[in-house]
């Protein structure tokens, strides 16, 4: 069930890819396997995933030693700095940085590592209370002083859009966001890459695609409804 299920988003995400006019390579789908047993990981693996995304760094770190070790851990969910320690090396990627204060802290953790970090700056794009991230005019200024931070490379932006039955409710927030992400990639700021666009889930990826997303991040249309796990 869930070999067919990634294997059926990933037709949807050529799909998307076919109707924007783009090439299904630029896009890269993260199972997102929060609370997900690792039987359920592997069918996913089985089936060519490769990149898994956890919400809580105890979760992550339970799974990854007993997973194949190809696979890429993505960090997506709202990182605490107490927890940066347990975590920053063993992701390629920290997708939810929403402050200055959690970058300087990843820059601490990884300067006594001798690694470079690849960071996303989480984006408030629809200025939801219940939200982390930056709103879309603080973006640039924490950017900037992120970017100062040798030991910190941020790679693009991440946006959480909100809950809706309807996608397309969704497109103008994404079109927002790709536009924020193309113009801080002019500015061609050191230390900052802008490849990547983190953005779209289980009931709007498409939409996202669209709209210049780069990265999805499906978990319900993957793996099923949510499920709590003891102990985690």
């Amino acid at each position: 069930m869930v070999a067919q299920q990634y294997r059926e988003i990933c037709k949807r995400i050529e799909a998307a890819c076919q109707r924007a006019g783009r090439d299904p390579n630029e896009v890269t789908l993260i199972a997102v396997s929060k609370t997900k047993p690792e039987e359920m990981l592997m069918e996913a693996y089985g089936a060519g995933a490769r990149d898994f995304g956890e919400n809580k760094v105890q979760e992550l770190l339970a799974k990854a030693p007993a997973l194949p070790q190809d696979i890429r851990w993505h960090m997506i969910g709202h990182l605490q700095t107490n927890k940066v320690r347990q975590v920053v090396d063993k992701v390629c990627l920290i997708h939810s940085v929403d402050s200055v204060k959690l970058a300087a802290e990843i820059e601490k953790e990884a300067a006594k590592r001798g690694i470079s970090v690849p960071v996303l700056l989480e984006v408030n794009a629809a200025r939801e209370e219940s939200k982390f991230g930056f709103f879309p005019e603080e973006a640039e200024p924490a950017l900037d002083q992120i970017a100062r931070l040798p030991h910190v490379n941020i790679q693009g932006l991440m946006t959480i859009a909100p809950y809706t039955e309807r996608a397309e409710e969704n497109r103008q927030i994404f079109r927002k966001l790709y536009q924020l992400f193309i113009d801080m990639k002019s500015k061609n700021v050191d230390n900052v890459n802008m490849n990547i666009l983190s953005m779209g889930m289980t009931g709007d990826f498409e939409v996202a695609i669209e709209e210049g997303s780069t990265m999805v991040r499906v978990g319900t249309g993957i793996f099923g409804e949510r499920q709590k796990r003891e102990n985690l």
